[in-house]
Order: C-alpha cells, then structure tokens, then sequence
C-alpha cells in the first residue's frame, strides 16, 4: 500500500493535474474482464487506492492478448489474479469479491465493465437515485468501437438518458467470437474512463456519452446538450515529450 512518505514523489510528476489526495474515493469496478482488468491498473497507476472490483470468472488462456494479467496466473479467479497484478505493479491492495454482482450494497463511484446487458440492469436499480453513488461510468466495447455513459445518478435527465440505452440483451449486436476483442481497445477506453474519474475529482465536468471508433480513429462527445462534436484524433506534436 502506497504511504503518505513516498506519494508526493512518486506521483509528482502528475500533482498539477491531479494529487493522490484527492482519489481516495471508493470506486468500485464491476468486471475484471478486457476493460476491467485496464481499468484498475490505470487506476492505481494514478493513485486511486480504494478500489473493489466484482467478478466471478476464472483467467483463461484465451483471456491473455486481450486483458491485462500474468500468464502463469490462468485459472484463477480474475479478481484474485488482478489483485496481485495491481500489487506488484504500483503497490495498491485492490478490495477482491469474487462473486457475481448481483444487487450488494454499493457507494461511491461505480464502473460497470461487464459484456452483459442482464448485470448492467442490476446494477442500476441499485445506483438509479442513490445519494450515496455520484457517478456511474458504464464502459462497453465491441472489436474496434467502444462507448462509454458518465451518469449522474440523482439527475432526472441523465437518469432518462441512460435508461433509454439500457436496452434488453437480446438488442445487442452478436459478434464472433473470433472478433470481440484486442488489446487496444480496452486500453484506450481505460484511459477515457479514468481521465473522466480525474475530471471528477477535481471537480471538472465530465461528459454524458463518448463514442470511441477506433478503426477510423474518431472520438464523439455529448457534453449533455444533445450534441454530438466528432474529432479525428491527431498527435499534437507540441505536446509530445520523450
């Protein structure tokens, strides 16, 4: 666990956008599949150390190119397999329920990571108007394409907005299975998710909906006003640094 001694210079190259000090929020991550597992890396990479993540799969070979986790660590449980990754890599004790979500009391920030519409449905009955959830980040992915929903639980509108895309399982799009998932599609939409977790906890706005195509490289934004402003997402070279 990371003490108050080295946070300052560990994470001082970060302490003018955010400071570990302002992270120590619960979060709690549901899934620890493809996004999931990228999530809470870059989570406690940033400082987040009050992580609990729920899951009740076991790792599989076929899990290794798409999800962040150690190869000698196949059939384990995702949570316990994640929670030793997270440890080794940045000194975070993440919090392990190995267990499927199914109603359990929750608060604070909750991420939703799963590749069902059934466990998304359970969960917003717990989070739809509870004072004790802030913020609900709903991550969801196919192939090349993700899409994330930032909903603030206790606003009427937002709560109507999501609640219009929280369509039954059968709705969804069926790919095949031998084009679900790569690697850089979790990882790019973990790092959205946990810049958004950033923006919240200095207390800066945050969007409604992010659309991630990443096969032609384009990010859509809806900020709230029904809006959509599409990008092409280009290097700025002034900003690179070695």
């Amino acid at each position: 666990m990371i003490n108050n001694e080295n946070s300052t210079s560990r994470f001082l190259r970060q302490l003018d956008i955010v400071s570990p000090e302002n992270l120590g929020f619960p979060i709690t991550v549901i899934g620890a599949g493809a996004i999931g597992s990228a999530v809470v890396i870059t989570l406690a990479k940033m400082g987040c150390t009050d992580i609990t993540v729920w899951d009740d799969d076991k790792l599989e070979e076929i899990n290794i190119p798409n999800q962040l986790c150690k190869p000698a660590l196949v059939g384990r449980p995702k949570v316990y397999a994640l929670a030793e990754l997270a440890c080794e890599l940045t000194d975070v004790e993440i919090k392990q329920i190995p267990r499927r979500y199914s109603g359990q009391y929750l608060e604070g920030v909750v991420i939703v990571a799963v590749d069902n519409m059934t466990t998304r449905q359970i969960v917003w009955k717990r989070v739809k108007l509870n004072m004790k959830i802030p913020l609900l980040i709903d991550t969801r992915m196919g192939a090349e394409f993700g899409r994330i929903y930032v909903i603030h639980p206790m606003n009427i509108e937002e709560v109507d907005f999501y609640e219009h895309n929280l369509y039954d399982g059968d709705e969804a799009e069926h790919l095949p299975c031998s084009g679900r998932s790569i690697i850089y599609c979790p990882t790019v939409i973990s790092g959205f998710v946990t810049l958004i977790i950033k923006q919240y906890a200095v207390n800066h706005p945050v969007p409604r909906e992010l659309l991630v195509d990443l096969l032609n490289f384009v990010l859509q934004c809806d900020k709230g006003d029904n809006i959509h402003r599409p990008f092409f997402l280009q290097p700025d070279e002034s900003i690179l640094a070695v």
